[in-house]
């Protein structure tokens, strides 16, 4: 049995020493999909051109590792042996714009998350939040008022040019301003 144990703790600690040889650390990342932030900001921030060990990463980590970025939603991560690497990025879309606390014009995803700046001519639907939900809150679009990003996020394409604003109230209800004088009440 202790003869047993030996060889595959032997075994285990050769392999461990096999797999983090430079032979097996990432030499080659090939970036996919990447539009919002630069190759250089992915490789720094997910640590890949440090070159770890191929059998050290994980997508879930690459994923936290890249949370700094707004605009990258998910990450798919191929690993081809023995030491390249394949990262696929998939951004996130802008649904409408919203001004921060500032009164900044930002970009918000469906889910209701600040992107970051917008020019003042952009043409998307602002969401506007009831002078009470505002009041406490930095970026209002990521609790309850986030339902005016998922509102946004769902308007067909046709029609989403024609709402101008998506006034939400402190219960999460949406009111859509059309550009005409027209508004639509969805509860």
């Amino acid at each position: 049995v202790l003869g047993v144990a030996l060889i595959v703790s032997t075994l285990f600690v050769g392999g461990q020493w096999l797999l983090h040889q430079s032979i097996f650390r990432v030499q080659r990342v090939a970036l996919t999909g990447e539009v919002h932030e630069s190759s250089a900001q992915i490789l720094s921030a997910t640590n890949l051109n440090a070159h770890p060990a191929m059998i050290d990463l994980s997508a879930a980590t690459l994923q936290r590792d890249l949370v700094v970025y707004p605009w990258i939603g998910s990450i798919t991560l191929t690993k081809r042996w023995p030491n390249t690497v394949d990262l696929a990025v998939r951004e996130v879309r802008a649904v409408a714009v919203a001004f921060n606390s500032q009164h900044v014009l930002q970009y918000v995803s469906a889910a209701g998350r600040d992107l970051g700046t917008a020019p003042l001519t952009t043409n998307m639907p602002t969401l506007v939040t009831t002078p009470t939900s505002l009041a406490p809150k930095t970026w209002p679009y990521g609790g309850i008022e986030s339902s005016a990003a998922l509102v946004a996020s769902q308007l067909p394409v046709a029609f989403s040019s024609q709402v101008s604003e998506l006034i939400v109230d402190t219960q999460g209800n949406v009111t859509l301003q059309l550009t005409t004088p027209i508004k639509f009440f969805l509860g």
